[in-house]
């Protein structure tokens, strides 16, 4: 596999790696480009979301200060970050997401740069659907 070229790629630190997996893989077509597991969790895996590039990983709380994260549900189900997705209809794309357990943060509403929804995976971690007005005039 050749390395996929991005300027930015979220990294996620999750619980139940092979089950985030299949949920990014309903939720947003996610198509796994790689997965390395390791004692017996994701010890990496790539994934390409809409033509974006997410890494994700099972926590490895034992080397936190070496990894550097952990997952939400290590912190109380907080986390620090939104993932913003650019997509063509958010309101399509959000709904797939709530059938395939997502629950709804914020629903989809117009607002003045476009269409947004927000909303929180089973995995603890928040993300931002958006389809801009640019997008939807095209």
């Amino acid at each position: 596999m050749s390395t996929p070229r991005t300027v930015i790629a979220p990294y996620l630190s999750v619980r139940r790696g092979a089950e985030a997996i299949e949920f990014y893989t309903s939720a947003f077509g996610a198509e796994a480009l790689e997965r390395y597991e390791h004692e017996g969790k994701i010890g990496h895996a790539t994934l390409r979301i809409n033509g974006g590039i997410l890494n994700l990983a099972d926590e490895y709380p034992e080397h936190e200060d070496q990894i550097g994260t952990v997952a939400p549900d290590t912190l109380g189900g907080r986390t620090s970050v939104t993932i913003m997705l650019y997509v063509d209809n958010a309101d399509a794309w959000f709904d797939r997401a709530i059938t395939a357990g997502a629950a709804v943060l914020r629903p989809c509403s117009d607002e003045f740069y476009g269409r947004h929804g927000k909303l929180r995976d089973p995995f603890g971690h928040v993300w931002s659907l958006v389809t801009l007005k640019q997008a939807q005039q095209d």
